[in-house]
């Protein structure tokens, strides 16, 4: 079945409804500009409460690696997910390692990319992939989840992490058969709703969707109806395609 994150996560009564609902997956945004920003003590406080089966996901922007993984450990996190490329920048991937050396449980370590980013210039998604296949050989071992997970969306400059528009899914289904031939998990995100969640899984056949404005009455608060329903589509259509 096909993961699904909500994202965006400010209070436990969303937290509760999202995972009554059916989803894998919560985000917690730490990027002061965004209206859904949190502090690491009231995502703790949320975090607490949640079964351990729940994938608990910090979102950072251009995160060099400690700064993220004090969160981490703070709030209980189970996964790191860095926002990078939007401005050109670099993937900072071997201080992300370094960083979570001391956990006894390191989080997994998802990488985001606006999808332009390789739209642009198809070559550094193969560069990146060749890359990090390197360091998930030698850290296999202790640190499972590592740079396996790539997340796409429509993140630009002024909007780091998403801008609540799709990106061209037809356009970047050569890259999804990329990630996926090199071994690597695909999430589309940015633009979805229960509207047209299954159009993007029937094009790119991604292993996992995530979703944040979309199911969203207002920024920072969940409409329960809208997350019911887009974890209902997503359920949907992975039966339909699995015929």
């Amino acid at each position: 079945m096909t993961w699904i994150k909500i994202c965006g996560i400010t209070n436990l009564e969303d937290a509760l409804v999202a995972v009554e609902a059916g989803a894998d997956a919560l985000g917690f945004v730490f990027y002061e500009k965004s209206p859904r920003n949190m502090i690491p003590e009231k995502a703790h406080e949320i975090a607490i409460r949640l079964s351990e089966k729940i994938e608990k996901v910090g979102v950072f922007v251009n995160a060099s690696g400690f700064a993220a993984v004090d969160v981490a450990r703070l709030v209980g996190l189970t996964a790191i997910q860095n926002v990078v490329g939007f401005d050109g920048s670099d993937v900072p991937e071997s201080k992300m390692v370094v960083a979570i050396a001391g956990f006894p449980h390191p989080p997994k370590l998802f990488l985001a990319f606006p999808a332009h980013w390789v739209h642009d210039r198809p070559e550094r998604l193969h560069d990146m992939a060749t890359r990090l296949s390197h360091l998930r050989r030698d850290s296999a071992e202790r640190y499972q989840g590592c740079f396996d997970t790539f997340f796409l969306d429509s993140s630009t400059c002024d909007q780091p992490g998403g801008t609540g528009k799709t990106f061209d899914w037809e356009k970047t289904r050569s890259i999804a058969d990329q990630l996926q031939d090199n071994g690597l998990k695909l999430v589309v995100a940015g633009g979805l709703t229960a509207e047209n969640v299954a159009e993007a899984m029937h094009i790119l056949h991604p292993w996992g969707v995530d979703v944040s404005s979309g199911v969203e009455a207002r920024p920072g608060k969940k409409d329960p109806e809208k997350v019911r329903a887009f974890i209902k589509a997503v359920r949907e259509a992975d039966k339909a395609n699995s015929n």
